[in-house]
C-alpha cells in the first residue's frame, strides 16, 4: 500500500508541475483560429527568431560537445594541479542564474567593460548582436556533455586504452578506436540535453541580445514579444512549436537509453 502511495504522489507531482502547463499550452493554442496561429508562425520576424535560435544551437552544441569530451578526458584520465576546481567549475552554469550570466557578459563586452574599449576600437560588436547570443548559449549549456561522459569514462576504466598503447597505437588511434566507441552513447545523450538547453534559453540571451525585433530575437524572446503585444495566437503558437521540439527531444532521449544500456 505504501508503495502505491509513493507512486501516486510522484505521478500527481509530474502531472501538476510538468504535464498540466504543457497541456494548457496545447489547449490555448487550438482554442484560437488555426489561421491566426499559422499567420503568427509564418511571420517573417518569427521565422527569423527561429533562425537565430537554430544558428546559436548549431554553433554552441558542437563546441560544447568537443569541450565536454576533452574536459571529461582531462578530469578522468589526467592528473594535474587544480583538477578538482576544474571539475567544480564545469557545473558553474547549473548553479548561476542565467540572468547573472547575461549580466556578466554585459560587464565584459559592454562599452565600459573589460573588452569593450578594444572591441569598439576595432569595430567589433558583440553585445546586441549574434556573438553575444552565441556566447550566452554556450555558457549555459557547457556542463551537459561533460557530465554524461565523465561517469562513463570512470565506469569503463582505462585497461583497453593501456593495452592499445602497449600495442603501439598513438593517442588519436586509441581515442578513435577504443575510447570514443565506449562513450558514444553518453556523448549523444549529452548532445541531446545540450540541444534542449540551448533551444530553451531565455534569461542570459534576454540580457545581452537587446531583443531587437527581426535581428536579435530568439524564439523564446519572440514568445514574450507576442504576449506583451497581446497577440495571444502568436505567443501560444510559438510556445507550441517549442513544446513540440521539447517532446521530440524527450522521445529521442528515451530511445537512446536502451541503446546506451546495450552498449
Amino acid at each position: 500500500m505504501r508503495r502505491y502511495a509513493f507512486r501516486f504522489i510522484a505521478l500527481a507531482y509530474v502531472v501538476a508541475i510538468l504535464l498540466a502547463p504543457l497541456y494548457l499550452v496545447f489547449y490555448r493554442t487550438f482554442l484560437h483560429d488555426s489561421h491566426d496561429v499559422w499567420k503568427a508562425l509564418s511571420d517573417p520576424d518569427t521565422v527569423h527568431a527561429f533562425r537565430v535560435t537554430l544558428i546559436a544551437v548549431a554553433i554552441a552544441v558542437p563546441l560544447n560537445t568537443i569541450f565536454g569530451i576533452i574536459c571529461a578526458l582531462a578530469i578522468v584520465r589526467q592528473k594535474f594541479p587544480g583538477k578538482g576546481l576544474v571539475n567544480a567549475f564545469v557545473d558553474l552554469p547549473l548553479a548561476l542564474s542565467p540572468v547573472v550570466v547575461g549580466f556578466s557578459l554585459y560587464l565584459l563586452y559592454g562599452r565600459t567593460g573589460w573588452f569593450g574599449h578594444w572591441l569598439n576600437a576595432h569595430g567589433i560588436q558583440v553585445l546586441f548582436a549574434m556573438p553575444s547570443i552565441v556566447l550566452a548559449t554556450i555558457f549555459v549549456s557547457v556542463p551537459f556533455v561533460a557530465r554524461e561522459v565523465i561517469p562513463t569514462l570512470r565506469e569503463i576504466g582505462d585497461d583497453q586504452e593501456q593495452a592499445a598503447y602497449t600495442l603501439g597505437a598513438n593517442g588519436w588511434q586509441t581515442f578513435r578506436r577504443i575510447t570514443f566507441p565506449s562513450i558514444r552513447w553518453a556523448v549523444i545523450y549529452g548532445v541531446v540535453l545540450t540541444t534542449a538547453r540551448c533551444l530553451g534559453e531565455y534569461g542570459a540571451v534576454a540580457v545581452v541580445s537587446g531583443s531587437i525585433q527581426g535581428k536579435t530575437e530568439t524564439a523564446t524572446l519572440r514568445v514574450q514579444e507576442e504576449y506583451e503585444n497581446l497577440n495571444l495566437p502568436g505567443a501560444y503558437g510559438i510556445s507550441l512549436a517549442l513544446a513540440v521540439i521539447a517532446i521530440l527531444v524527450l522521445i529521442l532521449m528515451t530511445t537512446l537509453r536502451p541503446k546506451e544500456a546495450k552498449a
